[in-house]
């Protein structure tokens, strides 16, 4: 299994190989390092300006946690932090949607177990025998874990960390996995070899942004949440989605995969996962909009167990997919 530390890299702490084994072991696909200096690094600091820009756009909608100063820097999260362990885990499985307008459309994402409680499970288990590990100080080995549940720019980190680089659809492609894979981190205050960063090879391909039908993405890895799909059918908690995305829903109820979908690395390198829990729950494939538009609390909670879609309510399910059959044909 390829990982992402670099050949060439200066391998001068032993315990180094042992953390990719043991993250494999556990089952990550990707597995790469980023030593924290100090000081924020230039390329930080070119993060940090980014955000900013985004921020004072307004892109990030309603998600006001994206605003938290800590997302800006890494040391206010774990003041000492000297490396972060960036992995990742392929989640794409081999089935496919079927284009009948009597069926809704759900990011693959969420189509089995809770993508947060599956990493976290091996997130915690790579913290916990990492803590357990000696240190040649005598010093207790800290560890924090995050999977998309903490104010971390994940996909800045992996990229440093080389476990891929951020696309133009603000995704982060893998070169063994495409795009399809969840990232997680533990930092530590353990001093460790750091990996390559990767490079971008998006090249000249605007795929992903003629693809968006809200033109959401406003330019190369920049996204405007207030005109995407994806924010509005999980995030958007109003009673109605604005015009601009109803016109362009597309049958799409929980979540959007089209700018992944029309993506030449997705296309070529995309593979069927191991993880067992990542297979889709009944019905997650492809679910029918007269049924979602009729969904019962009592209904919902069955239908979806244990499952990242659950942050969507009832009254939202109902919603979007009543305004998916409501704009079908026009």
């Amino acid at each position: 299994m390829p990982d992402s530390i670099s050949p060439s890299s200066p391998v001068t702490n032993p315990l180094l190989a042992e953390i990719k084994q043991q993250a494999k072991k556990l089952g990550f696909h990707r597995v790469g390092v980023v030593a924290v200096t100090p000081e924020p690094s230039v390329q930080e600091k070119t993060m940090q300006t980014r955000l900013q820009q985004w921020l004072d756009q307004g892109h990030q909608a309603d998600m006001a946690w994206m605003a938290n100063p800590k997302r800006q820097d890494i040391r206010r999260v774990m003041p000492e932090v000297r490396s972060i362990i960036c992995v990742a885990l392929n989640y794409y499985t081999h089935h496919q949607r079927p284009e009948s307008p009597e069926y809704g459309k759900i990011a693959r994402y969420g189509w089995g177990r809770d993508y947060h409680r599956v990493m976290h499970k091996k997130l915690k288990q790579l913290s916990l025998w990492l803590q357990a590990q000696p240190d040649d100080n005598g010093q207790p080995i800290l560890a924090r874990y995050y999977a998309d549940t903490g104010p971390v720019q994940d996909k800045f980190w992996a990229e440093e960390a080389g476990l891929g680089w951020v696309a133009k659809n603000g995704n982060l492609i893998t070169r063994d996995y495409g795009s399809w894979v969840f990232l997680g981190e533990v930092l530590t205050n353990l001093p460790l070899p750091a990996s390559r960063p990767h490079t971008n090879h998006c090249g000249t391909c605007t795929r992903c942004l003629d693809a968006c039908p809200t033109s959401a993405i406003r330019a190369p890895g920049v996204v405007d949440a207030s005109r995407c799909i994806a924010y509005h059918t999980i995030e958007n908690r109003s009673e109605q989605l604005p015009s601009h995305v109803a016109n362009h829903l597309d049958n799409w109820v929980a979540g959007c995969d089209i700018c992944q979908d029309v993506c030449p690395w997705n296309q070529r390198f995309a593979k069927p996962t191991d993880v067992a829990e990542f297979e889709p729950y009944p019905g997650n494939v492809a679910p029918k909009l007269k049924d979602l538009a009729n969904l019962s609390d009592e209904e919902w909670n069955q239908q979806f167990p244990a499952s990242a879609l659950r942050r969507i309510k009832p009254t939202m399910w109902r919603r979007n997919a009543a305004t998916a059959l409501a704009n079908q044909g026009e």
